[in-house]
C-alpha cells in the first residue's frame, strides 16, 4: 500500500504508552498519571478510527471498542507526538454499540493533524488497549488549494467484501487521490440488501463474498442496522481509507430500504416482520449516527447541515429522505403535501443559508440527482417525473429553490450527487428547459462503490438537463459485479484563484472526464 505523499504517514497503530506531554483537561491529567499498562486482555480495537466533519479548528474524531470502556484521544501536529495533548472522551456502553465520538476543538487551520485513539477498560482502569493512529487536515483559513472526492452506493446489489479480489478496491483508489475529505452522498450500507457466499459470474468464475450474520437477511432490528455498518468496517481498503481521509457523511433510501418514504408501510415485502418504515428508518437513522464521523447525535432529527472548509467551499448537505411525501404518479400540478419532497423547513433553511455564505463556491450534496428519472414500480422515487413540461409534483419544489437562488443572486452553485450507479456531467441549460426561470447549473454523479452498476437513466428535460458526459454499462446490461470495473468517483479540485476542477474517475484513478469552472464573483 502506497504511502500518502501529501501527508507525513501515521502507521497502523501506536503503543498507547507514549507520553503525552500536555494534557486538555484535569481529567486527562488524572488518566495519564495513572498510565495505564497495555495488557494481553485490552479493549482492541476492530473497525479502525475515522474522523469527519473537519473544519479550520475542529474535527470529529470516532472510535469502537469490542468491550464497555472510555475513548481517550491524543493529537498532535507532528507524527511523533512530541506536541501531544490528550482529551478524555466518552464511555462508550452497550446503548451505543460500544461506539465513540470525541469533537477536537481548539486546532490550528491548514494543518496536518496526527491522533490516535485508545480505550480504558472500565472494569479495570489501569488496564489501557493498544492505540490505533489516524491523520487529517484541518481546513484552510486562507485561500489555499482544496481537494475532496465524492462518491455514493456502497456493498449494494449482492456484491460484497470479496478477500480474493483484494476487498473493496476503489477505496485505496481513492486514498491515493489524496483528498482533504470525502463526501460519502448516501447508501452508505445496504441494509435492504442481504448477502449470498458465492455469487456465479457471466465468466464462470464465482465472486465470494464475506458474510455475517446480520448481511444474511434484510435489517430491521437496531443491531442488524448496525451490523450492517460493522460489516463495511471489516474491510481492510476502507479502515485503511479512514484512517486518512475525513468523511462528510449523509443518508439516502438504503441505510433503511429501497424507495422508502416516512408513510409507507412495506405490505408488500414479505422479507420484512416489521412493516412500518418509520419505525425501520428511526433504527436506520440511530445506527448511521452511531457509525459515521459526523455531528450528527442518535437523538437528532436533523441530517441537514453546511460543513464550511475555508473561504472557498462551503457545503450543504440536504435530505431528499426524511421530508418527503409518498412515492406517486409526480403529476400533481400545484403544491400540496403529496409533492414535498425537501420539505418547507429544510427549504428555508436553504434559502436563508446559501445568501448568506461568502464561500466562493457553494456544493449543493444532494442524494439524488435532479433531472434523472428514478421509477419506483408505476411511481417515481426522485423528482423527475418523465414528463419533459412545466414543473408537476415534486419538481415544483425544485422550480421553486431554482428560482429563488437566480433571484437571490447566489453564484456559483454545483450540485453532487450518486444513487444512480453510474456516473455523469450534467448542465441544467434554462435556454433548453420547460422552466426557465433559473440559472444554469452543473450537476455532477459518480458511483457505485463496490456495488452493482446500473444505467444510464432516462433524463427529464423540464430543467433542461443537458448530459455532457456518462458512462454506464453498454447493451442494457444492469447490476454489473465491482469485478467488471465500472465503479466511479468524482474529484473536484478548488485552485487558490477558486477555478473548480471535476474529474470523474474509475477503479483505477483513471479520469474518464475533466470540467474546469470559473468562478463568478460572489456578490
Amino acid at each position: 500500500m502506497t504511502s500518502n505523499p501529501r501527508r507525513r504517514p501515521t502507521g497502523a497503530s501506536l503503543a498507547a504508552n507514549a507520553t503525552a506531554t500536555a494534557t486538555a483537561t484535569a481529567l486527562a491529567l488524572a488518566f495519564a498519571t495513572a498510565a495505564p499498562a497495555l495488557a494481553a486482555d485490552a479493549p482492541a480495537q476492530p473497525y479502525g478510527v475515522q474522523s469527519g466533519d473537519v473544519t479550520p479548528d475542529s474535527a470529529v474524531i470516532w472510535g469502537r471498542a469490542d468491550r464497555e470502556a472510555r475513548m481517550i484521544v491524543d493529537w498532535a501536529t507532528g507524527a511523533d507526538f512530541a506536541d501531544a495533548t490528550r482529551v478524555v472522551g466518552p464511555a462508550v456502553l452497550e446503548d451505543s454499540d460500544l461506539t465513540g465520538k470525541l469533537i477536537l476543538t481548539g486546532l490550528p487551520a491548514g494543518t496536518d493533524i496526527h491522533y490516535r485513539v485508545m480505550f480504558q477498560d472500565l472494569a479495570d482502569q489501569t488496564v489501557e488497549g493498544e492505540a490505533v493512529a489516524g491523520s487529517f487536515k484541518t481546513a484552510p483559513a486562507d485561500l489555499s488549494p482544496v481537494r475532496f472526492v465524492w462518491s455514493g452506493d456502497t456493498a449494494g446489489q449482492g456484491w460484497g467484501i470479496n478477500p480474493a479480489w483484494g476487498g473493496m478496491k476503489i477505496y485505496e483508489t481513492m486514498r491515493q487521490a489524496d483528498p482533504d475529505f470525502f463526501l460519502h452522498s448516501g447508501d452508505y450500507i445496504y441494509a435492504d440488501g442481504p448477502l449470498k457466499a458465492e455469487v456465479p459470474l457471466a465468466d464462470g468464475s464465482t465472486w465470494e463474498n464475506l458474510v455475517i450474520p446480520e448481511k444474511e437477511k434484510v435489517a430491521e432490528t437496531l443491531d442488524e442496522f448496525r451490523g450492517n455498518y460493522r460489516y463495511t468496517l471489516m474491510d481492510e481498503n476502507v479502515r485503511a481509507f479512514h484512517a486518512e481521509v475525513p468523511v462528510f457523511a449523509q443518508w439516502d433510501d438504503h441505510e433503511t430500504t429501497n424507495n422508502w418514504y416516512p408513510q409507507e408501510v412495506l405490505t408488500a415485502d414479505d422479507r420484512y416482520a416489521v412493516k412500518s418504515a418509520a419505525l425501520l428508518s428511526a433504527r436506520a437513522k440511530q445506527a448511521f449516527a452511531e457509525y459515521t464521523p459526523s455531528r450528527i447525535d442518535p437523538t437528532d432529527e436533523r441530517i441537514y447541515r453546511k460543513v464550511s472548509f475555508g473561504p472557498h467551499l462551503d457545503v450543504f448537505f440536504i435530505d431528499m429522505r426524511t421530508y418527503r411525501g409518498p412515492n406517486t404518479a409526480n403529476l400533481q400540478e400545484t403544491m400540496s403535501e403529496a409533492t414535498v419532497f425537501l420539505g418547507a423547513e429544510q427549504v428555508a433553511w436553504l434559502k436563508r443559508a446559501l445568501p448568506a455564505s461568502a464561500a466562493t463556491w457553494k456544493v449543493i450534496a444532494a442524494d439524488m440527482p435532479i433531472g434523472l428519472v428514478v421509477r419506483d414500480g408505476d411511481h417515481f422515487e426522485n423528482l423527475a417525473n418523465a414528463d419533459d413540461g412545466a414543473p408537476k409534483g415534486r419538481e415544483l419544489e425544485m422550480a421553486d429553490l431554482l428560482r429563488f437562488i437566480k433571484a437571490a443572486d447566489v453564484e456559483n452553485v454545483v450540485w453532487l450527487t450518486a444513487d444512480v450507479h453510474y456516473t455523469a456531467a450534467h448542465y441544467y441549460d434554462p435556454e433548453k428547459a420547460a422552466f426557465q426561470d433559473f440559472d444554469g447549473f452543473w450537476e455532477f454523479v459518480s458511483g457505485p462503490l463496490n456495488a452493482g452498476t446500473f444505467g444510464p437513466n432516462d433524463k427529464d428535460a423540464t430543467f433542461g438537463i443537458t448530459v455532457d458526459f456518462e458512462k454506464a454499462p453498454e447493451g442494457g446490461k444492469a447490476n454489473l459485479p465491482p469485478s467488471d470495473g465500472l465503479q466511479f468517483f468524482g474529484q473536484v479540485d478548488i485552485a487558490a484563484d477558486g477555478t473548480m476542477t471535476v474529474q470523474l474517475k474509475d477503479l483505477t484513478g483513471a479520469t474518464l472526464h475533466t470540467v474546469e469552472l470559473t468562478p463568478a464573483p460572489v456578490r
